[in-house]
């Protein structure tokens, strides 16, 4: 019986958190608003471009907020030609091996990057590991929504009951939640472990998170 780990990516397999306040910076400052503090910025990461920006500024204007989302997005590709893609978390790498070395246990990403960004990242990193199923913010509505998870689970072939969503906000959580998924919460992305108490397990560490997911969809082969 296959079964089915669906990751975020941002605050959870990788530390991108330098590069999203940058690019905030540079989205803000197009259109000559005050930066957010950090805490503001990191509690929408995981949402939409375009719905973070409505959530930070909900009094600006259409406009503004398109341009804002554009120069985030230029902002935050001139970073990864500049200075490489973010670095993995502690374990997270190994972790990925392993599970990927598992006939019965597909890999999938469900994230708020685009598609431009999440190719480029997975280039950079060079993992040797492959996702059977990688949903972007391009495609589907943002997080919260189920509908990433729901494409997740029709193009892997596993049932939601197989299936566990892996991530470090309350967006994650809740959309594993209306995806009739279990979840896992991870404690060292951009939200608290409060904020994440809605989530089935919790891990504080990439050993702890390898046993949460063999707690909740069992051994494989």
């Amino acid at each position: 019986m296959l079964k089915l780990a669906v990751f975020d990516v941002d605050g959870t397999l990788v530390d991108s958190q330098g590069d999203i306040l940058t690019s905030m910076e540079a989205a803000f400052g197009v259109v000559g608003l005050d930066v957010p503090t950090r805490p503001q910025i990191l509690s929408i990461v995981g949402l939409s471009l375009p719905l973070a920006m409505a959530r930070l500024v909900p009094d600006a204007t259409d406009a503004q907020r398109e341009r804002m989302v554009e120069t985030y997005k230029d902002a935050y590709a001139d970073l990864r030609r500049k200075t490489g893609h973010a670095p993995l978390y502690p374990g997270i790498g190994d972790l990925l091996t392993r599970l990927g070395a598992h006939d019965n246990l597909l890999l999938g990403i469900a994230t708020g990057k685009s598609r431009r960004g999440l190719d480029a990242l997975l280039d950079g990193l060079g993992l040797p590991v492959r996702f059977v199923t990688t949903q972007v913010a391009d495609d589907h509505p943002s997080k919260p929504h189920p509908s990433m998870l729901l494409t997740a689970l029709r193009e892997s072939g596993v049932e939601a009951k197989d299936a566990v969503m892996i991530g470090d906000t309350t967006y994650d959580i809740e959309m594993a939640q209306a995806a009739g998924m279990q979840s896992i919460g991870v404690a060292w992305g951009y939200h608290s472990q409060e904020k994440l108490s809605g989530s089935n397990l919790l891990a504080k560490d990439a050993t702890g998170l390898e046993q949460a997911i063999y707690e909740i969809l069992g051994e494989f082969t």
